[in-house]
């Protein structure tokens, strides 16, 4: 089965080094792509209607690419109907999951669009597709054939080839550890931090100590992402980075409570420091509000709007009038930003008409 590199392709992939290297490769092969990354369970289910959605909105033929992520039967019966449905009535649509997870068997045994090989990583199956059915460049091979080797020894452990094994154990942090974006309300921003990442480290196999290098570099690999124009600490320079984002999508995180006008985050985390930014930032925002995993709340204000009052209105929490938490009871987390703002602006609209938070900018 061969999947066209020329069509639009919809590239869902896991959220670990295997997952975003697989992505990395096709980033670097395709003109027209869109990615998605999910963890397992029901993130992979609302990340594959999120991708039928966008398929039924347009009219141009398509390729769906899965890579490292096993699907339960029940996840490759529905993308297999769906698929199938869509062609049936007129769309193209291609399908091709390259993955290898053992736990996938069941699902490969039925469909022939679920490649499964347990013997290399996802990385390198999708790499190795890649060098029999596009066009892969000498000058990119020259950098992808060493990282794919170093990505397929660290995540299938195999321990013997040393040198690959620990430049991937640093790889691997490399992943898990840069959280400064989130990729619920920064998707595209934060995916693309992680292949500038992984795309330097990938160039620096062939140095002297080529691990120890790396995990001294990181740090400042991660702030020249960042860097505009004047150095800071990290912190700073991707609280600067977030605050720009929060401004340039600032309608879509906007919110109203009274008359006030707020900001509605994700899982942003670090709050006290950016918080504090985007609010020194927007004088025209009088609160912002950030719902964690498990509705968990963190609210900021700068004298214009007292949260505290809110935490306990909200969730029966508390705290000062610039600063409070609470966490909402019966919340189940969310994989997409706008299904929160919409599930959060129907509590706000629920208390709003007995809330104690005065019509104006006082506390």
């Amino acid at each position: 089965m061969s999947m066209s590199h020329k069509l639009h392709t919809y590239h869902l992939s896991h959220i670990d080094l295997d997952g975003y290297s697989c992505q990395l490769v096709t980033h670097e092969l395709f003109e027209n792509i869109s990615f998605f990354n999910a963890n397992y369970g029901a993130e992979v289910g609302t990340r594959l209607r999120e991708i039928l959605a966008l398929i039924d909105a347009s009219d141009e033929a398509c390729n769906i690419l899965v890579s490292d992520l096993n699907l339960t039967l029940d996840e490759s019966k529905f993308i297999d109907k769906a698929v199938k449905e869509r062609n049936e009535n007129g769309k193209e649509v291609h399908l091709l999951l390259l993955d290898h997870h053992g736990s996938g068997q069941e699902s490969a045994d039925i469909f022939d669009w679920y490649q499964l090989d347990v013997k290399r990583c996802a990385t390198k199956i999708v790499y190795e597709y890649a060098l029999e059915h596009w066009d892969v460049s000498a000058e990119l091979q020259t950098w992808m054939t060493p990282y794919v080797a170093i990505v397929n020894a660290v995540d299938i452990w195999l321990m013997d080839e040393h040198e690959n094994f620990e430049y991937g154990k640093v790889c691997l942090r490399l992943v898990s550890e840069s959280r400064e974006l989130n990729r619920y309300i920064f998707d595209k921003e934060d995916r693309n931090y992680k292949f500038s990442l992984l795309k330097k480290a990938a160039q620096m196999t062939d140095v002297q100590d080529a691990a120890i290098v790396l995990d001294e570099k990181i740090h400042g690999m991660k702030k020249a992402f960042f860097m505009d124009h004047k150095n800071n600490t990290l912190d700073g320079l991707a609280t600067e980075y977030i605050v720009k984002l929060i401004g340039q999508y600032k309608e879509k995180f906007t919110i109203f409570f009274r008359g006030h006008k707020g900001i509605l985050t994700y899982s942003l985390g670090n709050t006290s420091i950016v918080g504090n930014g985007i609010l020194r930032a927007n004088d025209d925002v009088d609160f912002m509000i950030d719902v964690g995993g498990r509705g968990t709340l963190s609210l900021r204000a700068d004298n214009k709007f007292n949260v505290s009052i809110l935490a306990k209105e909200l969730a029966g929490g508390g705290g000062h009038p610039n600063a409070s938490g609470g966490r909402l009871k019966n919340f189940k987390d969310k994989y997409i930003y706008e299904e929160v703002k919409e599930y959060f602006e129907g509590l706000l609209a629920d208390i709003e008409p007995k809330s104690k938070i005065p019509l104006n900018n006082t506390n």
